[in-house]
C-alpha cells in the first residue's frame, strides 16, 4: 500500500514557483517526485537525464568562470559541487521532503529525509524541466540553484580531498593502495553515522574515520591516515 500523494493544486504549484519554471506537463513533475518504491512510473529515468544536464551545466560555468584551471582541477571541483551532500542540500531546501511520492514502508524508514533519494529527486526534477522545455530552462535551473554555492563550494574543491591526497602520496612512494571498510554505522536508517577503517597495509596503518554518509566517512579515515603517516615518529 502507497503513502497517499501530495495534494498536486496545493502543493505543487509553490514548487514550481520556487523553481520559476510551470511545466506545461504536469505528470512530469509529478513522476520526478516517485520513488520507484512507489510505483512503476518513478523517476530513474528522468534522473539519468538530470545527472547529464546538471554534469554538463556545472562543467560549462566552470570552464568559463576559471579560464586558467586545469582539466584535473575543474575535474574536482566539479565532482564537490554535484556530490549527494550538496544536491541533498539544495533538495531540503526546496522542500521536496514533503513532496516525495514513496512507498508506505519507505515513507516509514525515513525515505523521506534519506539524502539518497533527495538528491536523485533533484537531479529528476532538471531532467523533468528539460523533457517539459529543453536544455536552456533546464540549464537556467541548475544555474539559478548552484550559482549561490558556487563560489564558496569552488573554493574548498580546489584543495584536494584527503582520499586524493593519500593516494597521491602513497603512488609517490610506489606503494599500494589504501583499503577502505565499514567498520560499523549507528544510528536510524535514515540517520545513520558511518565508521569506515582505511588500512595501508605496507605500514602497518588502520585509521578509522566518522560521516554521515561513506563517502564523508572515508574521507575523514584518510585524514587520519594522513596525520599518521606525516606525525613524527
Amino acid at each position: 500500500m502507497n503513502a497517499p500523494a501530495p495534494a498536486p493544486e496545493a502543493a505543487l504549484p509553490a514548487l514550481q514557483t520556487r523553481l520559476q519554471h510551470r511545466f506545461s506537463d504536469p505528470a512530469l513533475l509529478q513522476r520526478a517526485l516517485t520513488h520507484k518504491s512507489f510505483g512503476a512510473d518513478h523517476n530513474e529515468r528522468l534522473e539519468f537525464l538530470g545527472d547529464a544536464v546538471l554534469t554538463a551545466t556545472i562543467s560549462a560555468l566552470l570552464f568559463d568562470r576559471f579560464p586558467e584551471a586545469p582539466e584535473g582541477d575543474l575535474t574536482r571541483v566539479r565532482a564537490h559541487l554535484v556530490r549527494e551532500e550538496m544536491l541533498h542540500s539544495i533538495a531540503l531546501d526546496l522542500g521536496l521532503s514533503a513532496l516525495l511520492r514513496l512507498s508506505e514502508g519507505e515513507a516509514r524508514s525515513g525515505g523521506a529525509q534519506r539524502a539518497s533519494i533527495l538528491a536523485d529527486a533533484l537531479e529528476a526534477l532538471i531532467g523533468a524541466v528539460y523533457r517539459d522545455a529543453g536544455f536552456a530552462p533546464a540549464r537556467q535551473l541548475v544555474e539559478r540553484l548552484f550559482a549561490p554555492r558556487l563560489e564558496a563550494s569552488a573554493a574548498e574543491g580546489w584543495t584536494k580531498d584527503p582520499k586524493t591526497e593519500l593516494q597521491e602520496w602513497l603512488q609517490a612512494r610506489r606503494e599500494p593502495l589504501p583499503e577502505y571498510r565499514i567498520d560499523s554505522t549507528r544510528g536510524r536508517q535514515h540517520d545513520q553515522t558511518f565508521v569506515v577503517a582505511c588500512r595501508i597495509v605496507s605500514r602497518g596503518i588502520e585509521a578509522l574515520g566518522e560521516g554521515r554518509s561513506r563517502r564523508a566517512a572515508e574521507q575523514a579515515a584518510a585524514s587520519a591516515a594522513l596525520d599518521t603517516l606525516r606525525s613524527p615518529v
